[in-house]
């Protein structure tokens, strides 16, 4: 087949864009310093937004994920909620019970993925023509490059987020709040205090101390639970403690001579972040890449959670094959129905670096099974299941231990040739048909590690 011929790969076509990155990392920013400008754009509630849009349930509490089995028991989780359901107290992330139980005539929906993915796309074709660089983040936030903006007056940046909010409305129907500062940490952070369709500017010293700095420390990307309950323990408590009186020192103490001073330089919106337009032909993922997946309900079927694994492994061999990266060290996670039981992890090694589906899946199986077996001999219901990269090799070395690698190489070119021409629907291998029964608020969720 002919080079003019191939079809691009496409790395992130099941990707949620949000999982790429948590936070700031070191590759994702410019390596020259100098002031920049940052638009963020959020939708509010984006799939709630297009189903009352889509089926008129304007007013009603609804929430997204959540279905009701044929003997009326409520299951899923609540991929988001329209603020008529908020009001209710219900949350992202929160059971489809626990929200029906907050709310008993909440209307619940399944996730239309296929739908709301070609809005999002649409929605990134109006930003294109606004500006040149923009990165969707995830299918409802997006990132624009802003600089060549960033002499102009304040009312001429409102007025361009006024108009891209209008133009976004008239298109699709659907409304958003916009954020615009200096540093693509705080952009995003200002985005989210004025929604649902607020336009906040944060374009100096003062913009930040006054909107920005009494926010809490775990608003911020990349300030999780544990990273959070350290900080506080040093005393900082908001963005403003850290920016008047935090020392970069302390945070690498406390988290590495690397991952510290970035999280330091993120707080402190001094991050120097790159808005990825997409991803282009020379990137390589630094951190490897990962697949998790959350079943309906629990499951202790050994042939179909074997299915699940061989879906996590195809989906991560065809990533590293797109960034032409291999790996020898995998490790995962599989998780159980019974939230009050440790998850269990596991690691397994293949014979050399490969990103060769069958090497990987027979490696996995091996180490994999006999925590599958195991539970289900006792009942244990299996509900999630993470796999992952754990070493990976950017090299092109010849390997010497697969004597038919050559062969199975060619096979996975050809393969891959047709998913990314057709779409990964139109070939699998025949032990991915085997998945856990019932619906997923996510089709696709996976990403890449940190």
């Amino acid at each position: 087949m002919s080079k003019a011929k191939q079809h691009s790969y496409q790395p992130e076509r099941d990707v949620h864009r949000i999982t790429l990155y948590s936070t700031v990392y070191p590759e994702h920013q410019y390596t020259s310093k100098k002031e920049r400008l940052y638009l963020h754009f959020d939708f509010a509630c984006f799939y709630a937004q297009i189903e009352q849009l889509r089926k008129n349930l304007y007013g009603i509490p609804l929430i997204i994920g959540g279905w009701r089995k044929q003997n009326g028991q409520v299951k899923g989780i609540v991929a988001t909620a329209s603020y008529e359901a908020r009001k209710f107290g219900i949350k992202t992330g929160m059971s489809a019970l626990e929200a029906w139980q907050l709310c008993p005539y909440v209307c619940m929906l399944q996730v239309d993925y296929a739908a709301y993915s070609a809005i999002s796309e649409q929605v990134h074709s109006i930003m294109k023509s606004f500006a040149p660089v923009v990165e969707r983040y995830s299918m409802d936030e997006y990132f624009i490059e802003l600089t060549f903006m960033k002499d102009a007056p304040r009312q001429e940046l409102k007025s361009f987020a006024q108009k891209l909010q209008d133009t976004i409305f008239e298109v699709t129907g659907l409304v958003g709040a916009v954020g615009v500062a200096r540093s693509k940490t705080y952009s995003k952070l200002s985005s989210s205090l004025n929604k649902p369709r607020g336009i906040t500017l944060i374009l100096s010293d003062n913009d930040e101390k006054a909107h920005i700095h009494p926010l809490l420390l775990n608003e911020v990307w990349g300030v999780g639970r544990r990273r959070h309950e350290h900080i506080l323990a040093e005393g900082y408590k908001t963005i403003g403690d850290v920016v008047e009186r935090g020392n970069v020192k302390t945070f690498i103490r406390l988290f590495g001579a690397n991952f510290g001073k970035m999280l330091f330089q993120t707080i402190t919106g001094k991050d120097q972040g790159r808005v990825m337009d997409e991803i282009s032909e020379c990137y390589i993922p630094k951190h490897g890449v990962s697949y998790g997946h959350t079943f309906s309900e629990g499951s202790c079927d050994v042939q179909r959670i074997r299915g699940e694994f061989a879906i996590a492994v195809q989906h991560l061999c065809y990533r590293m094959r797109s960034y032409q990266i291999r790996a020898d060290s995998y490790s995962g996670a599989i998780g159980f129905n019974n939230q009050e039981l440790p998850g269990a992890g596991f690691r397994f090694i293949t014979r050399a670096h490969t990103n060769i589906d069958d090497y990987v899946f027979s490696a996995c199986m091996q180490k994999v099974m006999p925590l599958i077996e195991k539970s289900a001999e006792k009942g244990i219901q299996i509900r999630n299941l993470v796999l992952g990269t754990h070493q990976i090799d950017k090299t092109k070395q010849m390997n010497l231990f697969f004597t038919d690698e050559e062969e199975h190489t060619a096979r996975y070119k050809a393969i891959d040739e047709i998913k990314n021409r057709f779409g990964p629907q139109y070939i699998t291998k025949a032990s991915t048909l085997h998945r856990v029964k019932g619906n997923t608020h996510f089709l696709e969720r996976n990403g890449q590690g940190e």
